[in-house]
């Protein structure tokens, strides 16, 4: 379990840091650049790191792999994306820590109390309402206050990362085979 666990606190580390770079850039395609970022394509596969987590090992690893994803991935964002100069950075790591931290701690909750349901409804459950808390936290965090239409930029983000989490349930369920359940 150790190779595992690093490798998946690590893995959530990188996802963190991806996501809190990406969401300073507007998706410009479709006219979609008010109520969309990248950052949302990205952000949803936390939610299947720390899922596979709880399932194969129950939700005490998986907050210890979300404690240690934080970690690495906050030391990222500061090393890497912060710039100290621009309030908007540094609210962007603020904003995204708090609610990264909330959200997955809930998603491990709500994941563990829904376990024993058919194999679908603990991932999806978990990942949207976690997707919902995350997304209107960092964006409220991160962006009220400012000139960027952070509503409409969460209501897009929202959309895309529930989108992200019903294809996560393709992986989910193919690497349910690879990490079996307690």
């Amino acid at each position: 379990m150790n190779k595992l666990f690093v490798f998946l606190s690590f893995s959530m580390g990188v996802v963190v840091l991806s996501s809190n770079y990406l969401v300073q850039f507007p998706f410009n395609f479709y006219e979609l650049n008010e109520i969309l970022t990248y950052g949302a394509f990205s952000y949803p596969i936390a939610f299947l790191i720390t899922d596979l987590a709880n399932r194969s090992y129950g939700k005490f690893v998986a907050r210890k792999i979300v404690y240690f994803g934080f970690l690495i991935g906050i030391g990222f964002t500061i090393l890497f994306s912060t710039d100290f100069a621009n309030l908007i950075s540094i609210r962007i790591a603020i904003g995204s820590g708090v609610a990264f931290l909330t959200a997955q701690l809930i998603d491990v909750q709500i994941f563990d109390n829904l376990r024993k349901k058919k194999w679908f409804i603990a991932p999806l459950t978990s990942s949207i309402i976690g997707s919902i808390i995350d997304t209107f936290m960092f964006f409220s965090i991160s962006f009220y206050g400012t000139s960027i239409p952070w509503f409409t930029l969460a209501l897009g983000d929202l959309g895309v990362k529930i989108f992200v989490a019903l294809m996560m349930l393709i992986p989910f369920r193919f690497l349910l085979k690879t990490f079996k359940p307690i």
